[in-house]
């Protein structure tokens, strides 16, 4: 009996950021037969679908989409797992019609991203990025700009999920005044005031959106949004860049209507801060790397491999989005 065929969608550059070696030994050990990527391309389309010929498992990365056109036309496999919470390229209803199993993987970076967060805040708060440039560009000149101490202000937090959890406990250890919107939450910390989505946006002084990426949240912080913000308030973006109108938040940015912006997701290219938001002078920018760190991203990449694990022994794997809909797991 032939083992397992399982394909690792990852090209070098995503291996080696986004999954991790830890992660593939520890596949390796397993009694099946990896196929890896191993070149600096994604894999999508014609090359994923050709690439998983023989394959019963695909492990993938975000470039590697599962939309309709491609679901229908991988014939042998039989599990499709993302190897990320955000599963938004991948047609469910397609993989279904298919009777292939899709999962995602749990959310690992919460730390990181709320780290990231808070590192966003104080660098605007503190004018950290404009102050270390003049120095780089040998300008010693003092300008006297008043920053903004953490500790007393207040931040709102759009989305109480793992992420919007955890930066509301790391500003709470800032001594801020913390409130929240989110109306599927159930709030159990006594600190945290829930509030509506005028008064997260009209009160704060940083209003950070970490909501996920749904039809519901899709363009929610659009001109009228921004025009509820107050004009010395600060956003900041670390959720999805669908959630924001960028030419919305240009023209808050330009206008005066906000004083400033922390981004690390957006339009632009594999979903970083797009350039022309990124290049003004009250915008700190970082390109999509909250969570590029081992730790987060060896957590997700070692639940892949208690797929494929569950997947060998017959049992169904964790985070499993379709098992209902699927006639070979529906009984289980």
């Amino acid at each position: 009996m032939k083992p397992m065929r399982v394909l690792l969608t990852h090209n070098r550059d995503l291996l080696k950021h986004f999954y991790g070696y830890r992660a593939v030994d520890a596949l390796k050990a397993l009694p099946i037969e990896l196929v890896m990527n191993d070149s600096h391309e994604p894999l999508s389309g014609d090359t994923l679908v050709k690439a998983a010929e023989g394959c019963e498992v695909v492990i993938s990365d975000r470039l590697a989409a599962g939309p309709r056109e491609v679901m229908q036309r991988l014939k042998d496999v039989k599990l499709f797992t993302r190897c990320a919470v955000d599963m938004r390229n991948i047609d469910v209803d397609a993989a279904s019609a298919a009777g292939i199993l899709v999962c995602n993987c749990s959310s690992g970076y919460a730390d990181a991203v709320a780290e990231h967060t808070l590192a966003l805040m104080l660098d605007l708060a503190r004018n950290i990025t404009r102050d270390a440039e003049r120095y780089h560009a040998g300008d010693a000149s003092h300008p006297m700009v008043f920053g903004r101490q953490m500790a007393g202000a207040h931040v709102g937090v759009i989305g109480y999920g793992s992420i919007g959890r955890r930066i509301v406990e790391l500003a709470l250890a800032f001594k801020m005044k913390v409130t929240v919107y989110d109306p599927y939450a159930r709030f159990d910390n006594g600190a945290v005031v829930p509030v509506g989505l005028d008064e997260v946006l009209s009160q704060p002084d940083f209003v950070v959106c970490a909501a996920y990426a749904t039809p519901e949240t899709e363009r929610m912080m659009n001109a009228d949004a921004f025009a509820k913000m107050r004009r010395d308030a600060f956003f900041i973006n670390i959720s999805r860049g669908i959630l924001v109108d960028e030419d919305a938040l240009e023209a808050a940015l330009t206008s005066g209507t906000i004083a400033g912006a922390g981004l690390d997701v957006g339009d632009g290219r594999d979903q970083q801060p797009s350039l022309r938001l990124a290049r003004l002078p009250n915008v700190v920018a970082t390109p999509h790397s909250a969570a590029l760190m081992i730790e987060p991203s060896e957590f997700q990449a070692m639940e892949t491999v208690e797929q494929v694990k569950a997947m060998l022994e017959g049992r169904l794997p964790i985070h499993a989005k379709n098992p209902h809909r699927l006639s070979n797991w529906r009984s289980r």
